[in-house]
């Protein structure tokens, strides 16, 4: 069923029909939970800081966590030092915690913990968002702007900029959960009020082209280059003609496998795995000494495996290499986010921590 679904929700067919009474039920529970917002009766909590959300309206990975990597380089490139915030899906607690080295994706989740390492951000994962943001304000008073990965649908945290990420499906057969992908009724209504908690959608980026009238196009592609553990890196013109093997535990591997078909790369068997799988040592037994090229989010779980794995007089152990994805935002978006950034430096937030209820 977990692997039929994502058909099922490009078009309104069998399975999508039967499922359809249940989506308005799940449309009924979402319009009351807005409306308690609306109304006052949940809190909304303002930061002292602007807020970015990047996050999705589909089921699935539509590729938010790279282009929060893209926006977090950007900001700290204009003189701002964000921080980054996330639940840490698939993580195997629900504390709330900084993201530092010492811990491991179990711990903290793959998408945070790769979002740490490649930009140098403070990062906290909370079960609420909110409280990870308050959490990462207190341990680090620099930071003066929060992007949160995730949480379009998370009213209780108000932001200032939402950006929507749509990929190839767009909206699928345009059914919420569970008889299509949305996870909310799409367009999202723009608010009459200003002060509305539930926010209109700023952004919407699509990764695949062309995009749509009215979404601004960020175009997706391999690095040039694989990298190893030890940070080293491989051009992936090296790795042309060799026999090679390709794992990815995300939403849609078989892209992945298509991306370095087209560099070139001959892939002589691929590995598919669910989303944020928890690997084993065990995954990587039989592999020693075999050129493995992985996603940058497998990368954070399997490579302190493979080294555990490669012990003086025991076997070599698989070689693996990361070939990192690269976003790339039409200037347009950059454009419309430098307006913003000039409005919220001109007009700073209140500096005291308090909150607010709508």
């Amino acid at each position: 069923m977990s692997r039929r679904l994502p058909q099922a929700w490009l078009e309104r067919g069998l399975l999508a029909r039967l499922l359809w009474p249940l989506s308005q039920l799940y449309r009924a529970a979402e319009a009351s939970r807005r409306a308690l917002y609306r109304l006052g009766w949940l809190r909304v909590e303002r930061l002292p800081v602007p807020v970015i959300v990047v996050g999705n309206v589909v089921a699935g990975g539509a590729g938010k966590t790279p282009l929060v990597m893209a926006l977090v380089a950007h900001l700290q490139a204009r003189g701002w030092q964000p921080g980054v915030i996330s639940r840490g899906h698939g993580r195997s607690g629900s504390a709330c915690l900084e993201v530092l080295p010492t811990l491991n994706a179990a711990q903290c989740g793959d998408e945070p913990l790769l979002i740490a390492q490649r930009t140098s951000a403070p990062v906290f994962v909370a079960a609420r968002r909110v409280q990870a943001a308050r959490a990462l304000l207190n341990a680090h008073p620099g930071v003066d702007i929060i992007v949160a990965d995730d949480g379009l649908q998370h009213h209780a945290l108000r932001r200032d900029l939402n950006i929507a990420v749509f990929d190839e499906r767009g909206t699928g057969n345009g059914w919420l959960l569970p008889a299509g992908a949305l996870r909310e009724p799409w367009p999202r209504q723009r608010p009459v009020d200003v002060h509305d908690p539930v926010a209109a959608i700023d952004l919407v980026v699509h990764t695949s082209e062309p995009a749509p009238e009215g979404a601004l196009l960020c175009r997706r592609r391999l690095a040039d280059h694989a990298e190893a553990a030890d940070g080293s890196r491989r051009p992936l013109a090296q790795l042309r003609g060799q026999a090679l093997q390709a794992w990815a535990g995300i939403a849609k591997p078989e892209q992945f496998f298509s991306m370095l078909r087209q560099a070139g790369l001959t892939l002589s068997h691929t590995r598919s795995w669910p989303d944020h799988h928890a690997y084993t040592a065990g995954d990587l037994q039989g592999l020693d000494g075999q050129t493995v090229l992985i996603t940058e989010k497998d990368a954070v779980k399997l490579m302190p495996l493979a080294a555990a794995m490669g012990q003086p007089g025991g076997p070599p152990g698989p070689s693996l290499l990361a070939v990192p994805l690269l976003v790339e935002p039409e200037a347009a978006f950059f454009d419309a986010l430098d307006a913003r950034l000039r409005a919220w430096r001109a007009h700073p937030l209140p500096s005291q921590h308090g909150h607010t209820t709508s």
